[in-house]
């Protein structure tokens, strides 16, 4: 390709085979210069035809396209088990919360102590095994709390964005993915609870006292990590009728002012009632008071300037 053209007939010829081939219709005085493109490989013709060893060792580079994300499997069997999993391990650990607290921070008052004592014997599951290392919390209350770190790990490490969700993310995007995953199967969950509860209330008329208050509780953590979700995704709901008309510049200003905004909210909320949330619901362990008696205003309270914070 570097040899001079001569003659309007051979030239003629040249043009309609680079034509053919897909290329540029370049000047005389510089098609010489232009060597063809190995598209399977991004090597020129001249290295493959002269430096085989440089070819052999070049590897197309491949990128992620829309088809990749399509055909990505989503959805195994594991992807159900392990936000399962750490559902189960979750909800045990918050129930035998009072265990932990008399573990690890004992009240000073000897009342509350009494009162905590006397809650965890009422709520505890599994009365008959014994504390572990002369405490409250028994084997299973240990396993539950072990497990549930390492199952997050896992989750967070193996979550696989499906081709419906947003494509640009980052590693810390990735527990938010993962979060999202266990908001799915909590809604499984809070589903089937309600569907038990009907059958038993309509077809054998013998209602539970638990169904209702615990759909309630798996409800509140639904709402709060569908939120986190929904801003990881970009599907929460905004007005972006000014936004969109105003040049660029405007809206770096705008998305500052909104993220200064959204800081200092959630700064003044949780300093503002960091008391009343962690010293008087989550460590008192306020309950329901119902007869089925959950604690939703010590665990979603807590939750709630989590999920703020995050």
């Amino acid at each position: 390709m570097r040899q001079q053209f001569r003659g309007s007939a051979h030239i003629s010829h040249m043009k309609e085979t680079e034509r053919g081939n897909g290329q540029m219709d370049l000047p005389l005085d510089i098609r010489h210069q232009v060597r063809p493109f190995d598209v399977k490989r991004n090597v020129p013709e001249t290295h493959k035809d002269k430096k085989i060893g440089l070819r052999k060792s070049i590897q197309p580079v491949r990128l992620r396209t829309g088809r990749d994300v399509l055909e990505q499997k989503t959805g195994s069997l594991r992807e159900w088990l392990v936000p399962g999993a750490l559902l189960i391990c979750a909800g045990w650990a918050i129930w035998h919360t009072p265990a932990y607290i008399l573990d690890f921070i004992p009240p000073e008052s000897p009342s509350l102590l009494d009162q905590m004592s006397e809650l965890h014997k009422r709520k505890d599951v599994t009365p008959d095994l014994g504390g572990v290392f002369g405490g409250y919390a028994d084997i299973l209350d240990w396993l539950a709390l072990v497990l549930i770190p390492i199952l997050f790990a896992i989750g967070v490490r193996d979550v696989k964005v499906a081709h419906m969700e947003y494509q640009k993310y980052r590693s810390v995007d990735r527990i938010a993915l993962f979060v999202g995953r266990t908001t799915m199967i909590m809604i499984i969950s809070m589903t089937g609870v309600m569907l038990y509860e009907v059958f038993l209330r309509y077809a054998l008329e013998r209602p539970t006292l638990w169904a209702n208050e615990l759909t309630l509780w798996i409800a509140g953590f639904v709402f709060l990590f569908s939120g986190l979700y929904a801003m990881q995704q970009r599907c929460h709901i905004r007005i972006f009728l000014l936004y969109d008309v105003v040049p660029r510049w405007t809206q770096r200003l705008f998305d500052t002012v909104w993220a200064a905004l959204v800081v200092i909210f959630a700064f003044f909320l949780v300093f503002g009632s960091f008391h009343q949330v962690f010293v008087i619901k989550f460590y008192k362990w306020e309950m329901f008071g119902t007869a089925f008696d959950p604690p939703i205003p010590a665990t979603v309270q807590p939750a709630i300037l989590i999920i703020m914070t995050l």
